[in-house]
């Protein structure tokens, strides 16, 4: 936005400012807001041109001022602060260190004109520029560097080694293959050796693990702030140290540091290396030597920084304090960021520019000029077309010069197509480098506000929310249904399996079985009384995961060959014809129904969406948009909204419920709890401020008397909207005109009070809410039953949650709840055992004396608990010692350190939907997991901790593959009688059931899914180890192949591996033959193939099928049709392969499917004669 500096071009202010910077001199600007200061920083830069430095009051600031320069167009970066790990905790999550060392490393390749900061992120110490700059590593194809030292280098630069790569700061390695993800890339990187020698560098899709655009040159980064390059020196340095440590802790900090310093001679990897800053780095920088000596500093509002300094500084001696108590640091070991002091030594010397709200009184630091601007911050335009011209109206004259940002170019064009429809003088630019008197500019873009400079008789409005975010690619959505992938690569030895056929089993792993010097994989499942059944690989797709109700319930083991298994199949066929019966009759008879249609969005409804103060995502808008689209139709809505925690259902929701009261009907808003209702009851309140529309709560909440005025109320239709618990179903409540019901989290209503909602609610439109993801598989099986809208994009503001792995120690984790505390906040303590519960927390209490605690959990009595909740809603308890109820619930924002016991113990999609709890506002988070002392975790254990820590931003709750949350939501859909279906043939099985069901209610011809043919011949056919090492990868890759369908999947896979995998060996090609021909024989009505000596026996179901006959007729004299109980077609083989000879015959019927309908009645006189049980076909 080159125009705004041209702005300025004549005001005297802004010329003394830029004369009075000068280096070495401070001056102050004083009369600006967030906006203006952004201004400011632009346009001395753009004079000057220099780069500059802010450092803000809070982050809320510096990521305002960051948006608004980026949005200006400098290359602008926030670096935020980064906690230091003194303490030996298992793992951290590295997203803050991730994101500092991309500013550093944009600073040292002069890719970044502005850098925003806090004042104490910018006063901790870091990596310094020197050593960062000497420690990269460029790579290039055709450089020589042996496989073996990249993967050192890699080690050394903190990365660490993961079978796949998920995340940034991993890598892994595959054959000659190496994958690195970098903190400071959009992308991982893939690079292919050949000895030696790099012959290959591209990019790769994390989603896909496909390979995409080549990389050419890249900068290897580190990974990590604290790099140890010479171990040995680092020990030497740390037992010096250790000698002279004194004090009544002395012995204790000896023998940790004398321990410490042997690991890391021996190279291992600590996770406490930031204790050692002090001793790496012979002097340890800050952000402040990044900078040039010409760089301008900007301070914004100095006093609040100072503050800010203060509390700083006496934080972290309060951190090295306890620290040295808890004999973990040292002399020599205590110094790990400046003192605000010596912060503004630097600003003294070097010289700042304050940028202030107001004049204060005096400052600490000595100024040659105060300058004043006279600046108007003007409001965001919402939206509404009427305001936009009353303000223009108002504001352009003769003389003066305006511009109107308007979001999109798209919204930029058809704004200044009306503007001048209604005769105001627009023009449109994309971009503007000079502004002239009475003219309007409207242009793309936004500001987090606008601004007007009168003196300068200049004006900017601009369109709401900064949704300038610096440009991450769109992910693709993975279209292949990731489900089943999932389940199986999470198999381990001893879970439960289902295989199609023979019904529910034990997963012994994968087994090598040599058969006469053939070597092919096999899946070993065990079975009542101990029988084993050994499937093909290739045959993956008929096992899946056994997934039951509940987690721990005892599992019946079907016997092989008995006929259990097949009757649970067929009761659980009967049940869920009767259920498809029901839904499609209710579906029609809903279809059939006349409700109200309400009208298209007024000028209100737009006004409202637009005071929304965060930025819809665009799952957001497509679902208000499915769902007003459904309002507007004569028949009912019945929609269910699914999305994780935190999505922003609610926006939704009340976005609906504002476009039925707009109409004048009534709305009703349905809760589990009384809790939740008062918390929605605020919002509400709210979010419909400035509306004139009556609200009202009816819960436990409200004495009798008040309940019973708002029923006469809501009967008279003086209540537009009211929330309330089930009181709301009860008989003595009634309508006047009831337009819309909103259901909150219905999985927790009971049958019947669902059953009198659903009388309620005839002719009235329904949106339910449900925080559990309901599997897209459901979602097709009840497809045309329900209309479903799904959000899976997490809100954009929400901060990663700081994640620790640690075992439990009282010290860190009393440390943790103090400084919760100190900032204001609360602590969810999560002890899952009702028994000790009390003790536990009592045990808090003597640690941190200052803590209100109390405690929550399922056996006390509802309102009970809705007082604990109450009391932390309104802040007066800081810490809730709790079990997992706080998994469902209430939206704490206050509530952002939470501590959980035995983490291992828990379920993968429980930790995140527990970590989701805190978070909820625009401070940092945490979340401690612990285990027990000295407990040795098994590996499954250990992978779900280190994927909880990895996957840290919201959302991932759709990636941790919720298993058994999509369970919860499936049996609250079915009914009670379903659950114990599901429980005897799995989750999976029963979704495939009820979808054949309800296609065949629809009429149209159902589908197996499943392949049933069992291919048995002496080819080799497995992936070898040294292929693909990790068992959990090896799996997926032979779903893959057996998914394949037809020749384009084929291709696909053999794609995909050469990409991720390096070339293919010809046993996996060999497995991918298989799969096609399986294919094929399936769609003739083959369902077995086995190989004798120098035969191939095709077993045919149906023997008077025209692709038999046709089939015999092509191989002219080398097939044989044995009738019999189980009918046959023998091939010779030759001297050939039997997969060659198979591969030919299938080509054969693929190119020529030809109608031999003849043929069929030749051989319907031959098979039906009983007598001829052998026959040679001779075409």
């Amino acid at each position: 936005m080159k125009f705004l500096v041209d702005v300025f071009k004549n005001s005297e202010v802004f010329n003394s400012l830029e004369k009075a910077v000068v280096r070495g001199g401070s001056v102050c600007a004083t009369g600006l807001s967030a906006v203006h200061k952004a201004h400011i920083i632009y346009s001395l830069c753009c004079r000057k041109s220099t780069t500059a430095f802010c450092v803000a009051s809070d982050e809320r600031e510096a990521q305002t001022i960051c948006n608004d320069l980026a949005s200006m167009g400098m290359r602008a970066y926030f670096y935020p602060e980064r906690d230091f790990n003194f303490r030996d905790i298992q793992s951290a999550s590295r997203e803050y260190e991730h994101a500092r060392l991309k500013v550093l490393l944009k600073l040292i390749d002069g890719e970044c004109d502005v850098v925003v900061s806090c004042i104490d992120a910018a006063s901790q110490f870091t990596v310094p520029k020197e050593f960062l700059r000497d420690c990269v590593l460029t790579l290039k194809e055709g450089l020589e560097i042996s496989i073996e030292k990249a993967v050192r280098t890699l080690t050394l630069l903190g990365y660490e080694r993961f079978d796949a790569v998920e995340g940034s700061g991993q890598f892994s390695v595959r054959g000659g293959i190496l994958d690195f993800f970098m903190p400071d890339a959009e992308n991982p990187v893939r690079a292919e050796f050949w000895g030696d020698e790099i012959t290959d560098l591209s990019f790769f899709d994390i989603d896909t693990q496909r390979r995409g655009e080549k990389a050419g040159e890249i900068r290897l980064s580190p990974s990590a702030e604290v790099i140890i390059e010479d171990r040995t020196v680092l020990a030497d340095k740390i037992e010096n140290l250790a000698k002279g440590v004194r004090g009544k802790k002395a012995p204790q900090v000896k023998e940790t540091l004398l321990s410490e310093a042997d690991s890391i001679r021996s190279g291992a990897m600590l996770s406490n290396t930031d204790k050692f800053i002090p001793l790496l780095y012979d002097k340890a920088e800050t952000l402040f030597d990044y900078l040039d000596r010409d760089t301008l500093i900007f301070t914004s509002e100095f006093n609040n920084i100072s503050e800010r300094g203060r509390a700083m500084d006496f934080r972290n001696e309060e951190t090295v304090k306890s620290a040295f108590e808890d004999g973990i640091l040292c002399r020599g070991l205590d110094k790990y960021s400046l003192t605000f002091a010596e912060c503004v030594d630097i600003f003294t010397s070097h010289g700042i520019v304050m940028l202030e709200g107001f004049v204060h009184g005096s400052t600490t630091i000595p100024l040659r000029k105060i300058v004043s601007f006279s600046a108007k911050q003007l409001s965001v335009w919402n939206g509404s077309y009427k305001q936009l011209e009353e303000d223009l109206n108002g504001m352009l004259t003769a003389e003066s010069c305006g511009v109107v940002l308007a979001g999109t170019d798209k919204a930029a064009k058809n704004l200044c197509d009306s503007l001048r429809n209604d005769g105001i003088p627009a023009q449109y630019a994309d971009k503007l480098s000079e502004i002239k008197k009475n003219a309007l500019f409207v242009l793309p873009g936004t500001l987090s506000a606008g601004f007007e400079y009168p003196i300068e008789k200049f004006f900017i409005i601009t369109q709401g929310h900064i949704s300038y975010v610096p440009k991450k690619k769109a992910r693709k959505k993975i279209s292949k249904d990731s489900r089943e992938v999932y389940s199986l690569s999470e198999l381990s030895q001893g879970d439960y399996v289902v295989h199609s056929v023979h019904g529910i089993g034990i997963f012994g792993g994968i087994r090598k079985i040599d058969t006469h010097g053939i070597v092919k994989d096999y899946i070993k499942i065990e079975y009542a009384k101990g029988d084993v059944l050994y499937v093909p690989v290739t045959q993956l797709d008929m096992v899946a995961k056994y997934i039951g109700p509940s987690e721990n319930s005892r599992v019946r083991l079907n016997k092989l060959g008995s006929q259990d298994w097949q009757k649970a199949k067929s009761r659980v066929k009967a049940s869920v014809k009767d259920i498809a019966k029901e839904l499609i009759a209710l579906y029609s008879a809903r279809m059939k129904a006349k409700g109200y249609a309400f009208s298209q969005d007024n000028e209100w409804q737009h006004d409202f969406e637009a005071k929304f103060e965060y930025e819809e995502t665009p799952d957001q808008l497509r679902c208000c948009d499915e769902i007003k689209t459904d309002m507007q139709k004569t028949s009912p809505m019945d929609r269910l909204l699914c999305g994780d925690v935190g999505f922003g259902k609610t926006e939704v929701a009340l976005r609906a419920a504002f476009k039925c009261v707009a109409d004048s009907k009534q709305c009703a808003l349905l809760c589990p709890t009384t809790i939740l209702a008062w918390q929605h009851y605020q919002t509400v309140c709210k979010r419909f401020e400035g509306y004139p529309i009556r609200i009202e709560l009816l819960s436990r909440f409200r004495t009798a008397k008040q309940q019973k005025e708002t029923i006469e109320k809501l009967k008279r239709g003086e209540v537009d909207l009211v929330v309330g618990t089930h009181r709301l179903v009860q008989k003595d409540v009634e309508f006047r005109d009831l337009g819309l019901a909103i259901i909150d989290e219905e999985q927790r209503f009971g049958v019947a009070q669902k059953e009198r909602f659903k009388e309620l609610c005839k002719n009235v439109d329904v949106l339910t809410l449900s925080a559990t993801p309901i599997p897209r598989t459901l979602n097709m099986a009840m497809s045309g039953l329900r209309d479903m809208s799904v959000i899976e994009e997490a809100p954009r503001n929400r901060q990663p949650v700081q994640t620790y792995v640690l075992e439990h120690d009282d010290a860190v984790i009393n440390e943790a709840i103090r400084k919760e505390l100190r900032r204001g906040g609360q602590v969810f303590y999560l002890h899952n055992d009702v028994a000790t519960i009390e003790s536990c927390a009592s045990r808090i209490l003597e640690a941190v004396p200052e803590a209100k605690i109390a405690i929550g959990h399922g056996k006390m009595k509802e309102h009970e608990l809705s007082e604990v909740w109450r009391m932390m809603i309104e802040q007066e308890v800081n810490v809730l010692v709790c079990t997992t109820i706080i998994e469902t619930g209430v939206d704490l924002p206050n509530a952002n350190t939470l501590i959980i016991e035995n983490a291992d113990r828990m379920g993968l999609s429980q930790l995140h939907q527990l970590r989701g709890r805190v978070g909820r506002s625009n401070r940092r988070a945490y979340a401690y997991l612990t285990f027990r002392k000295n407990k040795v975790l098994t590996e499954i254990q250990q992978k779900r901790l280190a994927a909880i820590r990895e996957f840290t931003e919201f959302g991932s709750g759709f990636k941790i593959a919720m298993r058994d949350l999509e369970l919860r939501g499936a049996g609250n859909i079915m009914g009670a009688q379903q659950h114990g279906h599901m429980e005897s043939v799995g989750y999976d099985m029963y979704l495939k059931l009820l979808g054949e069901a309800v296609s065949e209610e629809k009429g149209e011809a159902a589908q197996s899914a499943d392949l049933d043919c069992l291919i048995d011949i002496s080819v080799n056919a497995h992936i070898p180890e040294s292929y693909v090492e990790s068992l959990t990868l090896r799996l997926d890759v032979y779903r893959r192949i057996a998914d394949i369908r037809n020749k384009e999947d084929s291709l696909d896979v053999k794609d995909e591996l050469k990409d991720r995998f390096g070339e293919i060996p010809e046993s996996v090609l060999g497995l991918i033959d298989i799969a096609l021909i399986r294919n094929c024989a399936n769609a003739m009505g083959i369902y077995e193939i086995r190989q004798t000596d120098t035969n191939v026996l095709l077993f045919v179901k149906e023997i008077k099928s025209p692709k038999v006959i046709e089939l015999l007729s092509r191989l002219n004299g080398r097939a044989m049709l044995s009738a019999g109980n189980k009918p046959y077609i023998t091939i010779r083989c030759g001297g050939g392969s039997s997969l060659d000879m198979l591969k030919k015959v299938f080509k054969i019927f693929a190119e020529k499917a030809i109608n031999f309908r003849k043929y069929i009645d030749n051989a319907n006189f031959f098979v039906y004669n009983h007598k001829v049980r052998t026959l040679s076909f001779y075409g």
